[in-house]
């Protein structure tokens, strides 16, 4: 390989779909998923939510327990949801201002404390690791082979972190999501 075949990330101008849209995860019935806010960050996040005057909602996300109980007994990770009804927006994306990011976006209010999850886009947990197929960049150029040593480290510090052998994991389901969805939706606890 040569230093021109390294395809290096950056974001598409004009993007900020990471930060606005949100899926369901596993199902739908676990609602949409928020932004994962590892618990030594959930005081932080807060904190920058009433310094900028911001509502947030963090939920749990993934719970342990080392026996067998109606709950977990340890959160290993919350999630901040979007500010929409339907789960959607990050609260702490500008879509009010004429302010721009570098590349045209919405800009982050709190870009240079966001979360790991944050830091760690376009790379996601799976198995292998990958690239989030919905990022406008691996749309439109393909996978990056460069320029993510950075993000690389921001999960795997994310990993490390939710690392555990605890025999019974949870998920919370969000109760959030799109309306025509509302049926299929639960809220609250399951043992995955």
């Amino acid at each position: 390989m040569t230093l021109k075949d390294i395809l290096d990330f950056s974001c598409i101008d004009g993007c900020s779909k990471c930060c606005i849209e949100r899926e369901y995860y596993p199902t739908i019935k676990f609602g949409k998923i928020g932004v994962l806010v590892m618990p030594d960050e959930k005081k932080q996040v807060e904190s920058l939510a009433e310094k900028y005057g911001i509502k947030i909602t963090v939920l749990p996300r993934i719970g342990i327990s080392e026996t067998e109980s109606e709950v977990p007994t340890t959160i290993l990770a919350y999630q901040m949801m979007g500010k929409d009804l339907d789960g959607n927006t990050c609260p702490f994306l500008d879509t009010e201002s004429s302010k721009r990011s570098p590349h045209g976006g919405y800009t982050c209010k709190i870009y240079e404390n966001r979360p790991l999850a944050c830091r760690a886009y376009p790379i996601i947990q799976s198995s292998p690791v990958s690239i989030d197929p919905k990022c406008k960049f691996c749309e439109n150029c393909g996978t990056p082979s460069g320029n993510v040593n950075s993000e690389l480290e921001s999960l795997i510090q994310i990993q490390k972190k939710m690392n555990t052998n605890a025999p019974y994991i949870w998920r919370f389901a969000t109760g959030i999501g799109e309306l025509k969805d509302k049926d299929l939706i639960e809220t609250g606890w399951f043992l995955a």
